[in-house]
């Protein structure tokens, strides 16, 4: 069987072995590296001049950059835990089974045809799922959070997952030293290694040695920077809220910034490790590379802190990939979320999609970075925030307290001037509007735009040792 250039994009993701193995074959190796809660404006090469990225750099300089990739919300506030589950099986969020045990993930479905699947790495999903969907496991944190220096880690042992024990050093050194092994041991057939680092996401702990380090009183402060969110949002006291206290300072958010950017540059030097041990390997003509993370996260825009909002800055996701056939040193434009990426590689590879997997291909987009993918994206947080976007306008929706804004992304990118109370704009919302219905009708959302006694948009921080209040 003989692989055409552009086809040696094919494999670029998450794979996993079903309960049949197939005969090896002869396409290229995948090396998925996943990162969690990094938002998307976080990469030197990609515009970021206060932060050090090098390895992120390498790919972005080899390979295409999305500019408009999304994760597509959370019905709960750890939305890791629905963003990853639609990843892995091609589902979108009001049908995906965030435990993946209901239906056959698409690293099963690389698994059956043929390749040796690897992970290392968190895993925030169902324990059974990570059995059936990965040959080789090892070094797993089981869970959402934890301090990386006492990580809990489990391999898979004789079909189940070992007991507990310390991770010996960084949890994230610790995955990339496995997908180093794994690298280094890996002889025969292409093989899909996917590694999900449990960073940057919070506590931003880097060891002590690390040499980078970030100015706090240097650091840029988001854009729009506010004290509070203007409004109740339906999530406006999660615990990720109350990292900081309210008001936000300038002083404390550059302190955030200062952890989170330093945070970003260890795992990239954990990244340029695994890189350069794919270089040094047989592997490497042959291997396509994606990075990319399960949601963004506020850091202080908009005067929020978390993930539990529908702004860009926690919606876009960075998404790079590199390999045979893949453009060098481009960037699009094209829109897709992280569930159509499997069934894209599952088109170029040619690897029957798992039964139930929706999202959809867009390998034009690769083969041509000007061509556009999805034309219209809707996004959605518990039943307190929807929104809808097309190529220059975003809409977002707070039905529990009859709150409606409005952005033109192309001239405000970072979300900044509110035009719905504008006139001239109001067949604009109402065109926007009726596509976020369509959009919840085809996604399955039932949830209502309005309702019939919206609550007061009005909200006061709760002073430090109060508990916080139920939405």
């Amino acid at each position: 069987m003989k692989w055409c250039p552009f086809a040696l994009v094919c494999l670029v993701f998450i794979v996993g072995k079903g309960d049949a193995q197939a005969e090896p074959t002869d396409g290229p190796n995948v090396l998925l590296l996943f990162a969690d809660d990094q938002r998307a404006d976080t990469i030197a090469a990609l515009g970021n001049r206060a932060i050090q990225t090098p390895n992120l750099d390498r790919l972005v300089a080899k390979g295409i950059a999305f500019n408009r990739a999304y994760m597509q919300g959370g019905l709960q506030g750890a939305t890791c835990v629905p963003s990853r589950a639609m990843l892995l099986s091609g589902r979108s969020l009001f049908r995906v089974d965030e435990k993946l045990l209901r239906d056959r993930t698409w690293p099963a479905a690389f698994g059956r045809a043929g390749y040796t699947t690897f992970m290392s790495g968190k895993w925030h999903n169902g324990e059974k799922s990570l059995i059936d969907s990965f040959q080789i496991a090892r070094s797993v944190f089981v869970g959402g959070m934890t301090n990386p220096m006492k990580a809990s880690l489990r391999d898979k042992t004789e079909g189940k997952l070992s007991k507990p024990y310390l991770a010996p050093k960084h949890a994230c050194e610790r995955f990339a030293d496995e997908a180093i092994r794994f690298l280094k041991d890996h002889k025969e057939g292409p093989f899909f290694c996917y590694v999900p680092f449990d960073a940057p996401h919070d506590p931003h702990v880097v060891p002590k040695g690390f040499p980078i380090r970030y100015d706090a009183a240097k650091m840029p402060l988001p854009k729009p920077f506010y004290p509070r969110h203007e409004w109740d949002n339906g999530e406006t006291t999660i615990r990720d809220e109350q990292l900081l206290p309210w008001p936000r300072t300038p002083e404390k958010v550059r302190e955030m910034l200062a952890e989170y950017y330093r945070y970003i540059s260890y795992l990239d030097a954990q990244v340029g490790r695994i890189l350069d041990a794919l270089d040094a390997s047989p592997h490497a003509k042959n291997t396509i590379v994606v990075y990319t993370a399960d949601s963004g996260v506020a850091r202080g825009s908009h005067g929020l802190i978390g993930k539990q909002n529908v702004y860009e800055h926690s919606m876009r996701v960075p998404l790079i990939l590199r390999g045979p056939g893949i453009p060098e040193g481009k960037r699009t434009d094209a829109m897709c979320y992280l569930f159509d990426l499997l069934p894209t590689l599952g088109k170029l590879c040619h690897v029957p999609a798992p039964e139930k997997s929706e999202g959809i291909e867009f390998t034009a987009s690769l083969r041509d970075p000007s061509k556009p993918a999805r034309t219209q994206m809707m996004f959605a947080y518990r039943n307190v925030q929807r929104a809808v976007r097309d190529e220059r306008w975003k809409l977002i929706r707070y039905p529990q307290i009859d709150k409606t804004q409005l952005f033109d992304l192309q001239n405000d990118p970072q979300e900044t001037v509110n035009l719905a109370g504008n006139l001239e704009h109001a067949d604009r919302i109402v065109r926007l509007m009726d596509l976020l219905e369509r959009e919840q009708k085809h996604y399955g959302d039932k949830a209502p735009l309005r309702v019939a006694d919206p609550k007061p948009a009005s909200w006061t921080p709760p002073k430090r040792g109060e508990p916080r209040k139920k939405n």
